[in-house]
């Protein structure tokens, strides 16, 4: 009949019309290969701060610091990184000063940090010192470990904890936890008892040399609600 469409003319269109239900962006060959990870995440964590985690970076951008959020993870239970920001420099009162081989650690605790290392750090050097700090060594902050000797996950393994080993001062002095805490001149043994006082009243719990050996070659720095100095 005139005008009538052949068979197969009409089954290509139903064909046709049959894509329309697909979901817009999608196509069958997308069902094989997951999405991709959207910039600011991992595999183990996405990078989405909390409410506190936001008002914190805000804070720690005010000291200063030169920092870069970091994506949050759960890595094993009672391992976490929230929140957590790698921590480039500092600023003190009149120069900035770097830090090494520091990893992971919360905003919470790098903004203690940064208060503790302008005004109990970099001023100490320069009354007892007389020279400008330069920069802090550390022996590193997040590590999914329990405290020795017990079955207690230790803070590190929250990213609230930082080791302090040295003090690099612009002149180039290095004053060492490890050897200047009992061996130093008087005034470095001075220096770092005062920073270590000065760290006792921002973090909840030090640990220094005067505790155990185990402490013996650094300051261990923990945010925290406890109030233990030693």
């Amino acid at each position: 009949m005139r005008g009538a469409k052949p068979a197969s003319v009409l089954l290509l269109a139903i064909i046709l019309s049959g894509c329309q239900l697909l979901p817009s962006g999608n196509r069958a060959s997308d069902s094989r290969t997951p999405p991709p990870i959207p910039r600011g995440t991992t595999q183990t964590g996405t990078f989405t701060p909390s409410v506190t985690g936001q008002q914190c970076f805000a804070q720690l951008s005010a000291t200063g610091a030169n920092y870069s959020p970091l994506p949050n993870a759960n890595d094993a239970p009672g391992c976490t990184r929230i929140d957590t920001v790698s921590l480039g420099g500092l600023q003190g009162d009149a120069s900035r000063f770097a830090i090494a081989n520091l990893g992971p650690v919360t905003c919470a605790t790098a903004s203690t940090f940064a208060g503790w290392a302008r005004f109990g750090v970099d001023r100490a050097a320069r009354v007892h010192l007389g020279s400008k700090l330069a920069r802090i060594e550390t022996m590193g902050s997040y590590a999914c470990r329990n405290v020795a000797g017990s079955n207690k996950r230790s803070a590190h393994a929250r990213a609230e904890a930082i080791d302090v080993s040295a003090f690099i001062l612009e002149d180039g002095r290095r004053i060492a936890v490890k050897g200047d805490w009992n061996g130093g001149t008087p005034g470095e043994r001075a220096f770092l008892r005062v920073v270590r006082d000065s760290a006792c009243k921002r973090f909840g719990t030090v640990l220094s040399p005067e505790y155990d050996a185990a402490h013996a070659d650094h300051l261990h720095l923990e945010v925290g609600d406890s109030s233990f100095c030693r």
